[in-house]
């Protein structure tokens, strides 16, 4: 006897902003029904008529053919092109840490730590202290149900290390082991690609301006318009060899990645097809004096920069004007020249005895200046830091340019961040201050290696 048609259906696709997470769209008269039965596999409504599944270990692909497998047979179940070539590609672990363990073992380790994650989320998990033990960080937390335990490692990697049955005890033990490493609270939270796919989309409003009928442009803000997807990295590069015939693609031995040289040979744009994480560099940009001379300067691009910073980048060097070269007449370049547009748009100043500092109404991007490295180009440090976030030392994104980099190449980003952060509240007769400064960027953690 046939089976009857499934009246309910389910269609998986990449998230069209935060691949490799995948949403869910539920259509039918057993919608709710459905939706349960997704919760149940990780599957989080958004309230934006769909659901998303996105995980720490960038595995969604993989649990989304198991969620598909096992509803199938009580609903029509389907799966997007682009979502089952995912599925389909087969994966490589060879640069991940725990060399011993299979590809099971490895997912078995990602599951731990994913539900880990999941119970910190939900506050079923309340970390008290954490610590950097000189290789990761490790956390001690207690459990709603009375027991506590000590975690190790970070993101995909993040499991169990201790447990116990009293928390004083376990807090107790974690002073000792770590003494004065020790800090109050959680660390601060580096699994953030799956928190930001887990947000529904919210369109940009212009500001009202009632004193001038001129256009306001409308753009985000640039810390929240990032991915360490390699394909988006991989288009910019075509569409940049596309619009700029002068520039003609070198592919290296390894193949892992590719080389925009222009026709004058002095200056290169290398794209790392491998990078993912937030501390991998992604995009290095080098200009020399001549085919054979010294090089003048350089700049690099994390994996995990805003897509929009690094065309900015690309475009200074392919612009009309003379962008590139050695440094005008006149020294180093100056501060005021390159972050007068940042002062204009309220950005906050803060100096110290090494760094000068530049940052968005809303903490999501600042600029920073390295005094010594800008006078002293030999050390090699990087003297202009644009980065996602507050804290230099743990950028979700960052680009670096060396101390003799021509100056209108800052200006032109330094101008792109001036647009794209949201304007300070203003409030009538009173001082305006900077936005509490909010973590509302994403990062996206290590995937394993195309096989």
């Amino acid at each position: 006897m046939p089976q009857p048609t499934p009246d309910t259906r389910i269609r998986f696709a990449l998230h069209p902003a935060h691949p490799p997470a995948v949403t869910a769209t539920v259509t039918g008269p057993r919608s709710a029904e459905a939706q349960v039965a997704l919760a149940a596999r990780g599957f989080r409504d958004t309230g934006a008529g769909f659901l998303v599944l996105a995980r720490i270990d960038r595995e969604e692909p993989y649990y989304t053919q198991q969620a598909a497998q096992e509803l199938q047979h009580d609903y029509d179940v389907g799966i997007e092109p682009a979502l089952q070539e995912e599925i389909d590609t087969e994966w490589a672990w060879g640069d991940h840490p725990m060399t011993h363990l299979t590809r099971e073992e490895i997912r078995q380790v990602s599951a731990t730590a994913q539900q880990i994650h999941d119970d910190i989320a939900a506050g079923r998990l309340k970390i008290h202290l954490h610590a950097h033990d000189g290789w990761t960080t490790v956390a001690v937390g207690t459990y709603t149900d009375g027991h506590s335990v000590h975690l190790h490692g970070e993101d995909h990697l993040r499991q169990f290390a201790l447990g116990y049955d009293d928390e004083a005890e376990a807090v107790a033990e974690f002073h000792r082991l770590h003494s004065v490493a020790v800090r109050p609270g959680p660390a601060p939270a580096t699994e953030l690609a799956a928190a930001a796919a887990h947000t529904p989309p919210t369109p940009h409003r212009a500001p009202a301006n009632h004193d001038s009928q001129a256009t306001v442009r409308e753009a985000p803000p640039a810390a929240r318009v990032h991915t360490a997807d390699p394909r988006v990295g991989e288009a910019l590069l075509e569409s940049f060899f596309e619009t700029n015939p002068d520039w003609w693609k070198v592919r290296t031995w390894s193949d892992e990645a590719t080389v925009a040289c222009h026709e004058s040979l002095a200056m290169r744009v290398e794209f790392d097809h491998e990078a993912r994480h937030r501390r991998d560099v992604a995009w290095t940009v080098a200009v020399y004096d001549s085919p054979v001379g010294e090089r003048l300067w350089h700049a690099t691009a994390s994996a995990t920069t805003p897509i929009d910073l690094v065309q900015t980048l690309l475009d200074s060097l392919t612009s009309n004007e003379p962008r590139w070269g050695p440094p005008p007449t006149g020294g180093a370049l100056r501060p005021i020249d390159a972050t007068r547009t940042l002062l204009e748009a309220r950005w906050t100043q803060t100096s110290s005895a090494r760094y000068v500092a530049w940052q968005a109404p809303d903490g999501s991007s600042s600029l920073h200046l390295n005094t010594y490295a800008a006078e002293n180009p030999a050390s090699q440090l990087p003297a202009w830091s644009t980065i996602g976030g507050t804290d230099p030392n743990r950028p979700y994104w960052a680009i670096d340019l060396s101390a003799a980099v021509t100056p209108d190449i800052l200006a032109h980003l330094t101008d792109h961040l001036a647009a794209c952060a949201p304007p300070a509240p203003r409030r009538t007769g009173t001082p305006s201050l900077p936005a509490t400064p909010t973590s509302a960027t994403t990062t996206t953690p290590a995937r394993p290696r195309r096989h």
